[in-house]
């Protein structure tokens, strides 16, 4: 029997990759509520019931004991009725600190609170004191610096010491040996996406050395058509590609129950729900060609003219912004040199978004996907294609809001956000697959 612990568990990416590799989750926790109904939802489908095999529980971790954690993991019901013996260690702690404060995508706070969690995800580890340890985040982690930063045994460290350096000193302060920190990038372990996360593995004394996964798929990785063409709205076009291993396996479903068996989809595929867009928006999406960013958009526009004389909605929105007829319209985007002011107008000033090319990985999914393009179609994406993108099964249901917006953001994790957050489980499933052999 291997067990582990899932800290910051999200909706359950490092979870999925757990039980593919083998390990039994006693206890798994987070701080949100919109990701209980999915994380115990999806255990539920799995057979680990809450008091009986598992435990979650929902809480803030600076308020999570190693006591309590013990303490939940020996009540179990299959620990008390003989079934199984409750273990001395626990192989496996993994975890990963709410990351936001150490992204580079956004502004970065030296003194983001969130930044502070990684210390007491430190502090878990020494009160539970696993046998091996993973810690996954941004590649912004690597290099994020603290001033006055003081750690759980005391010592306070050198203004401007990096994440990195503090992290495996504090591990070796509490009896705990670490590797050199490693880049990952998930495409190199069959997930059809572009994702680099920074890997930390630590190992207590006298613990075997475990070592960073190869990787599987590094010069064949998939693309997005291996992952969603079969998920294409238009029929006919969905018909003419054939459908990949990758699809099947997703149907089939990798993870499996607690009788050995992989959870295979219903007859009803979940969360395949499209956001509405305008016709005008519509219409702009079209534009794009595959691969194509929208400040690159802008650029061809400008330097070469477009065609949009097959967009009734643009044209009509144009002509009132411009005072100009269709046809002027027509002619004006036609040919180059266009002024900034009017390819606002028929583009916008936004220019992040881009469309995804089919035949490449997805770029790294995030929490908000308003602005990828499908390659197909001229539309965003359904959570379900987020999900294949990231290596969830199709049978693994994402529940609460869709989306949101505005200030709820700060404190909702509606489904595009669980997926975008998730650690993909084919990569989870590489790593902590290396310390099962340790194991």
């Amino acid at each position: 029997m291997a067990y582990a612990i899932d800290l910051f568990c999200g909706a359950g990416g490092c979870s999925e990759g757990l039980i593919q590799a083998g390990f039994d989750i006693l206890f798994s926790s987070d701080i949100s509520d919109m990701v209980e109904l999915t994380y115990r939802h999806r255990h539920e489908q799995l057979g680990l019931h809450q008091g009986y095999n598992t435990w979650f529980e929902r809480s803030d971790i600076r308020n999570l004991k190693g006591e309590f954690i013990w303490q939940k993991i020996k009540s179990l019901e299959w620990f008390n009725n003989g079934e199984r013996e409750c273990p001395k260690d626990i192989d496996l702690i993994i975890g990963g600190p709410s990351c936001q404060g150490f992204s580079r995508a956004g502004r970065r706070k030296k003194d983001d609170p969130r930044n502070m969690l990684f210390g007491e995800y430190v502090r878990v580890i020494n009160e539970i004191r696993p046998r091996y340890i993973v810690l996954e985040n941004v590649e912004g982690f690597m290099d994020m610096q603290f001033m006055g930063y003081v750690g759980i045994t005391g010592i306070q460290y050198a203004d401007g010491s990096v994440t990195p350096s503090i992290l495996r000193n504090e591990l070796k302060e509490i009896g705990y040996n670490t590797l050199e920190p490693k880049i990952l990038n998930a495409a190199d372990f069959g997930v059809p996406q572009r994702r680099n996360r920074a890997i930390f593995i630590g190992y207590r004394n006298g613990e075997k050395e475990p070592n960073y996964p190869e990787p599987t798929t590094p010069n064949n990785q998939l693309t997005l058509q291996d992952a969603i063409s079969d998920l294409i709205c238009d029929e006919k076009l969905k018909s003419s590609i054939p459908e990949s291993d990758y699809q099947r396996e997703c149907r089939k479903g990798r993870t499996p129950d607690i009788h050995g068996m992989p959870i295979s989809v219903g007859e009803k595929l979940a969360n395949t729900e499209l956001p509405n867009v305008t016709e005008v928006v519509a219409e702009r999406f079209s534009l794009f060609q595959q691969g194509e960013s929208g400040s690159n958009l802008r650029k061809r526009v400008k330097n070469e003219g477009i065609d949009i004389s097959e967009k009734p909605s643009l044209i009509s929105l144009c002509s009132e912004k411009l005072k100009k007829s269709a046809d002027e319209v027509i002619s004006l985007f036609r040919n180059p040199n266009a002024t900034e002011d009017e390819i606002d107008v028929l583009l916008t000033k936004k220019n992040i978004r881009q469309r995804w090319s089919a035949n490449q990985p997805s770029a790294t999914i995030v929490s908000i996907a308003d602005d990828y393009i499908s390659p197909w179609e001229a539309r965003t994406f359904s959570v379900r294609e987020m999900a294949r993108c990231q290596s969830f099964d199709d049978s693994f249901e994402f529940l609460g809001k869709r989306t949101t917006g505005g200030l709820l953001r700060r404190v909702e994790v509606p489904q595009y956000t669980q997926v975008g957050n998730a650690v993909p489980p084919l990569l989870a499933k590489a790593i902590v697959g290396e310390i099962k052999k340790c194991i």
